[in-house]
C-alpha cells in the first residue's frame, strides 16, 4: 500500500508509533508537548523499530473534551513541519478536522488517521483532493459520552457494515479503495464484552482485501482483562499479547506505545512461522 511516498509492503505485520502531543490522552498526555521532546520521542521510535508515527493533537480518551481548531493546528503543525521531511518513515496525522487534515496535507503527511471515519463535513473532499492514505475507524458515540452505555445487537456485523459503508462513501467521493486501512475501534464506544467478540473475530472484518489496523496499546480493556486497575504504563505485556494476537488473525498495522516490545515479540512470531 502507497502512503505518500512510501511503499509498505503489509504482507509484514507493520508497527504504528502513538505520539500525542496533548495534555490529557489516557497514556502519554502531558509527556510530549515539549516539542523538542516530541522530536525526540519520534525519532526513538523509529530507531526502535516504527513503520509509522501517529501524531494526534486532541485526545480521543472516553470523556475527552473538544479541542479548539487553533489550538489543535498550534500544537502538531510546528512538529510536523519537522518531522515529515526528516523521518525516513511515513507520518501521520490523528484527527477528525478538515482543516487539520488539509494542514497536514500541504506538509505532506501519508496518511489521515481519523477517529470519525471521514464523516465530518468536508473530511472525505480533503483526503479526496490529494493521494494521501486514509484510516476509517468505527466510533459508536463521541468520546465525551461513548463509554457510557454502549449498546449493539451483534457488534461485529455491525461494525463491519459501518467499515463497508464508510468505504463506500470514500469510492463515492473519488477516494480509491488502494488508498484506504480500516480500524474497527477497539475502546470507542464499546464495552469489555464488545472489544473481546471483536478480536475473536478479525477476520471477519477483512473487508474487500483492505488493511486492517488495531489499536489496543494499553487500553482499560487490558487492565480489566488482567483484573485490576493497573495504571496504562503497566499494561504493556498485555498490549503485546494483545497486538500478537491481533496480527495472528490478519491485522496487518499495531498502532502502539511500546514500539521495542512489540517489534520484539513480533520478531519472535516471525521466527516461529518461518
Amino acid at each position: 500500500m502507497r502512503f505518500g511516498r512510501f511503499d509498505l509492503d503489509l504482507s509484514t505485520p507493520r508497527i504504528m508509533g502513538v505520539l500525542n502531543v496533548t495534555p490529557d490522552s489516557f497514556s502519554d498526555g502531558g509527556q510530549y508537548l515539549d516539542p523538542e521532546l516530541a522530536l525526540d520521542r519520534a525519532w526513538e521510535m523509529v530507531e526502535q523499530g516504527a513503520d509509522f508515527i501517529d501524531i494526534g493533537g486532541e485526545s480521543t480518551r472516553p470523556g475527552a473534551a473538544d479541542v479548539a481548531l487553533e489550538e489543535e493546528l498550534r500544537r502538531v503543525v510546528p512538529l510536523l513541519k519537522s518531522l515529515v521531511p526528516a523521518l525516513p518513515v511515513p507520518v501521520s496525522i490523528d484527527t477528525s478536522k478538515p482543516e487539520v487534515m488539509r494542514a497536514a496535507c500541504d506538509l505532506g503527511v501519508a496518511l489521515i488517521n481519523d477517529v470519525r471515519a471521514l464523516r465530518a463535513p468536508g473530511a472525505l473532499q480533503v483526503a479526496a483532493s490529494g493521494e494521501v492514505a486514509v484510516c476509517l475507524m468505527h466510533m459508536q458515540g463521541e468520546p465525551r459520552q461513548m463509554q457510557e452505555n454502549p449498546c449493539y445487537t451483534d457488534v461485529v456485523s455491525e461494525v463491519r457494515d459501518f467499515l463497508y459503508e464508510r468505504l463506500q462513501a470514500c469510492e463515492a467521493a473519488g477516494i480509491a479503495r488502494e488508498r484506504v486501512m480500516l480500524d474497527p475501534g477497539f475502546g470507542f464506544g464499546k464495552t469489555l464484552e464488545h472489544n473481546l467478540a471483536l478480536l475473536r473475530h478479525l477476520a471477519d472484518l477483512l473487508i474487500e482485501g483492505r488493511p486492517l489496523l488495531i489499536g489496543v496499546s494499553r487500553k482499560s480493556m487490558i487492565a480489566k482483562l488482567l483484573g485490576d486497575e493497573r495504571s496504562p504504563a503497566r499494561r504493556i505485556m498485555g498490549s503485546v499479547a494483545a497486538a500478537l494476537w491481533a496480527v495472528q488473525q490478519g491485522a496487518q498495522v499495531v498502532r502502539v506505545h511500546d514500539v521495542q516490545e512489540t517489534r520484539d515479540a513480533l520478531q519472535i512470531l516471525k521466527a516461529v512461522k518461518a
